[in-house]
C-alpha cells in the first residue's frame, strides 16, 4: 500500500450514504471504510472511530489470553480504552483481500510502536476478517500474534 491509500483515510464515514446496489459499490465503500479505520486507531482518534462502527459491533480476539469476544461499543471501549494508552502504534495495510461477500474484507497489516509502560519496540502482523453494515463496520474477528505483545509487555 502506498501513500495513495492514506489519501482514502481522509474520506467521513460513509453511514447511509454507501453504494447499496451493487456488490462492487459496496466493496470500494468498504474498503474505504477499513482505511479510514485503520488511519484513526494509528492516531488513537477515538472520537472519529466510534461514528465507524455500529451500535451492536462484535470484537473478537481468538489468540489473546483468554480469548475474547466482545459485544457492543460500551464492553469493547471498556476493554480496548486502556491499552490504547499501553500500545503506542501505528497501523499499516499490507493487503486487502475482497471475499464473495461484499460486506467482509480480509486485511493484513502491521503494528509499528512501542509499549508505554516498559519502552520496548511493539511490532506485529495481524489478519482480521472485516464485517460491514450499511456503511458502518459491525464486526472484526482479529489474529495476531499474542508472543510478541507479551515480551513487549514484560519487564524483564
Amino acid at each position: 500500500m502506498g501513500p495513495s491509500h492514506h489519501v482514502a483515510a481522509t474520506v467521513a464515514c460513509m453511514g447511509d450514504q454507501s453504494p447499496r446496489g451493487n456488490d462492487a459499490g459496496r466493496r470500494a465503500a468498504n474498503r474505504v471504510l477499513l482505511e479510514r479505520v485503520v488511519s484513526l486507531i494509528g492516531r488513537g482518534d477515538r472520537v472519529a472511530l466510534a461514528d465507524c462502527y455500529t451500535d451492536d459491533y462484535v470484537l473478537e480476539l481468538p489468540y489473546s489470553d483468554p480469548p475474547k469476544r466482545l459485544e457492543g461499543r460500551r464492553e469493547i471501549a471498556e476493554y480496548v480504552g486502556p491499552q490504547l494508552g499501553t500500545f503506542v502504534f501505528t497501523l499499516m495495510l499490507t493487503a486487502v483481500h475482497d471475499c464473495v461477500d461484499p460486506d467482509l474484507l480480509i486485511a493484513e497489516y502491521t503494528s509499528d510502536g512501542h509499549v508505554s509502560t516498559t519502552g520496548k519496540t511493539y511490532r506485529n502482523t495481524y489478519i482480521a476478517l472485516w464485517r460491514f453494515r450499511d456503511g458502518k463496520v459491525c464486526g472484526v474477528k482479529e489474529f495476531s500474534n499474542p508472543m510478541v505483545a507479551a515480551e513487549a509487555l514484560d519487564t524483564d
